[in-house]
């Protein structure tokens, strides 16, 4: 499992993340050795039928950078009308994440296994996700791997292109001048409309983490983005 991920022919240059050596826990290893199978969707240059995958038509939610998807199970538990495909790289969350499919024995989630960005460009339709959520991802600080940002241009012009109409974009995080940068750039995305002035109201729906308590318990500010695609897009 050192390196979960298939190889392609095409490898992007810069990625939005780094594999790290996480350790996983029994109940982990044995989870994503026992239902990866059933849950993960296999990386592949082909477009997703999400009908043939849940069985239905209900909107589908992708979620990128789910660490240890404690959020995520907790929202496709509250939304069973809703679809959620969870995105990670990193194996421990993924174990950890088909522990909670089982235990909480959600039909309306699956997981793909593999870099963000190249599933959204090769596997996901345009038009067609109803909303993305992007919670605490990497802020990278120094401005030289500011490039590696995943809520930055052009990577947002994909999440629009790949946005149903009225579909949203909602990211949160514990940096501020994160926040700030991907509140400019998501505005100057086209085709994006941020639902509020500035910074968006907390969402209650939205589970509180052990990371996000983290942060508060250091005194960072939780800053809040929430942008829709507008009606009567271009690409809608």
């Amino acid at each position: 499992m050192d390196n979960p991920l298939p190889q392609n022919t095409f490898q992007r240059v810069i990625k939005t993340y780094v594999l790290r050596a996480g350790r996983m826990t029994a109940a982990q290893r044995r989870d994503y050795e026992n239902l990866s199978k059933v849950w993960c969707i296999p990386y592949e240059n082909k477009k997703l039928n999400f009908v043939e995958i849940f069985g239905n038509s209900n909107p589908v939610t992708v979620e990128i950078g789910f660490g240890m998807g404690t959020a995520t199970a907790l929202i496709a538990q509250a939304n069973p009308e809703k679809n959620y495909i969870g995105i990670e790289v990193h194996t421990p969350g993924v174990g950890k994440l088909l522990g909670e499919i089982k235990q909480k024995d959600l039909k309306n989630l699956y997981i793909i296994q593999f870099d963000a960005l190249d599933v959204l460009e090769n596997m996901i339709d345009d038009s067609s996700i109803a909303a993305f959520h992007i919670f605490f991802p990497d802020p990278w600080p120094k401005k030289k791997h500011h490039k590696r940002r995943l809520v930055k241009r052009p990577n947002t012009d994909l999440f629009a292109k790949k946005l149903a109409e009225n579909g949203y974009i909602y990211m949160v995080t514990d940096w501020r001048e994160y926040a700030e940068y991907a509140l400019e750039e998501l505005k100057a995305t086209e085709t994006l409309k941020n639902k509020y002035s500035d910074f968006a109201e907390p969402q209650e729906w939205r589970p509180r983490t052990k990371f996000e308590s983290k942060g508060l318990a250091a005194d960072r500010i939780i800053s809040e983005l929430m942008f829709v695609k507008e009606t009567g897009s271009k690409n809608a």
